[in-house]
């Protein structure tokens, strides 16, 4: 049995160097893909939320998720899951752009589900009734907090 080896990030951690598309899926090594969101860049919650959005706006959710993904792993306890559903509806789109329904609801209604506790008084002036809404139906691309950015 052989083995190929695995790509390795500075630290030594597994990671896929495989170039990606704009949905985030895995190209052969030979294609070019779409530059990557760098992993752990510390943000304010307003640089991330701004930056999330304007993924979202340019139609990469993947993206957009990825940069939720840090923003959940730096937060206080308190907004954690907050983070946490924001970036599942990131990932949630990202499955319905794919084509995969079952998995789009799945991730919506999840990510809905962990906003929902902060819709009397959301953080960072994340629309949080607004999004939810928004999970509920999938139309359009979600606006992440009352204004446009």
């Amino acid at each position: 049995m052989s083995t190929s080896p695995r790509d390795r990030d500075e630290q030594g951690r597994a990671r896929n160097a495989r170039p990606r598309d704009g949905l985030g899926r895995p190209l052969p090594y030979d294609e070019p893909g779409v530059e990557r969101q760098p992993e752990g860049v510390p943000r304010e919650p307003g640089e991330s939320l701004a930056e999330a959005q304007r993924l979202l706006d340019t139609g990469r959710p993947f993206h957009a998720h990825e940069v939720l993904e840090d923003a959940w792993k730096t937060a206080p306890e308190p907004e954690r899951e907050l983070w946490r559903g924001l970036a599942q509806l990131a990932v949630g789109l990202t499955h319905a752009a794919r084509g995969n329904a079952s998995g789009a609801a799945a991730l919506l209604g999840r990510g809905a589900r962990n906003i929902e506790p902060y819709r009397d008084d959301p953080p960072h002036g994340v629309d949080v009734a607004g999004l939810v809404a928004w999970a509920a139906s999938g139309d359009g691309v979600p606006r992440l907090t009352g204004g446009r950015p």
